[in-house]
């Protein structure tokens, strides 16, 4: 397609605290990039107007966008661009995302899963390349995955094929926003980590993290920065937590058997201790070869969903 050569694509991350948007060139590369807080409590029209304002603020001739892709948080039919459910974002059930957003701007948008957007920007050209199968795991405020088989999107009969967040590693675990208990979510997402350790502060817990609490809301950030300080609660928080990462990748490496896991969100960026204890549980726990299955962090950090995003809009070409 000759517009494919001059056009370009806008990609959007609609994430649980922040919205990304970035114009990319069919080639991949991101040729500019914003970020704001989403502001999900002022609900779905207040988030849709933020989209339409940094989208415009994107398009430098209208006449070249040949469309654009969303990556949300949750359950949405990607055939009609309706989402169904946002587990970390209230209000959006049976929002017709797709039809705002194509009037608004006259082009084609097309809204996918923000983990499987993710994945494809990583397989595209992030940490994926070469590969035929991967799975793209982002543990941040939640806990989502995108999977690629044989170099194609595995989205599963209504698309919700990758909600691997929900699947339960703990029968009798904490509650999970979804409603379900024991939910990997609720075991080891970032939001599970800092829950965690403010159960433990409010009981009265000898630890660096009571201190602040007294300033402001824990995040696992903090949890993070405790551990490394020696703080035996941030360790207990810590240990089970990434346990049950481990042995939820371990689950998905032994049904898939990909080539190499891709690790993002803001849990990932911990590094080192994150890595280490998932590639062990691995090793501990997977099948047969399937153990050989690399780990690896993902390479295009908080543009991975924007651009795969775009990149998925390409793919509809």
């Amino acid at each position: 397609m000759e517009s494919l050569k001059h056009g370009y694509f806008i990609g959007i991350d609609l994430g649980g605290t922040k919205l990304a948007v970035g114009r990319i060139l069919p080639n991949g590369v991101l040729d500019s990039f914003e970020k704001v807080p989403t502001e999900g409590r002022r609900g779905p029209e207040h988030v849709t107007g933020q989209i339409l304002q940094l989208t415009r603020r994107l398009i430098s001739d209208s006449k070249d966008l040949l469309g654009i892709g969303i990556g949300v948080p949750g359950s949405v039919d990607w055939k009609t661009g309706v989402i169904t459910r946002l587990t970390n974002l209230a209000g959006w059930k049976n929002f017709p995302l797709k039809k705002v957003i194509e009037e608004y701007f006259q082009v084609p948008v097309f809204i996918e899963n923000d983990a499987n957007a993710a994945a494809w920007g990583e397989f595209y050209c992030g940490s994926g390349q070469c590969c035929r199968s991967i799975v793209y795991l982002t543990v941040s405020t939640g806990i989502g995955a995108g999977i690629i088989v044989d170099g194609k999107l595995v989205r599963g009969q209504t698309g919700n094929a990758g909600e691997v967040g929900h699947m339960i590693l703990k029968a009798d675990g904490p509650l999970c926003r979804c409603g379900n208990h024991g939910c990997w979510e609720a075991l080891s997402s970032g939001t599970a980590i800092a829950s965690r350790a403010e159960e433990l502060v409010a009981k009265g817990q000898k630890s660096l993290l009571a201190n602040v609490a007294e300033l402001q809301k824990l995040k696992a950030e903090h949890v993070f920065a405790a551990y490394r300080q020696g703080d035996e609660i941030a360790k207990l928080v810590l240990d089970e937590a990434l346990d049950y990462l481990g042995i939820g990748v371990a689950n998905l490496v032994n049904i898939i058997n990909p080539d190499l896991v891709v690790l993002g969100g803001g849990v990932a960026k911990a590094g080192s201790m994150v890595f280490n204890a998932v590639r062990t549980k691995v090793q501990k726990l997977g099948y047969a070869q399937s153990k050989l299955t690399e780990i690896v962090p993902a390479k295009l950090g908080d543009q991975a969903g924007v651009i795969g995003a775009a990149l998925l809009v390409k793919e509809y070409f």
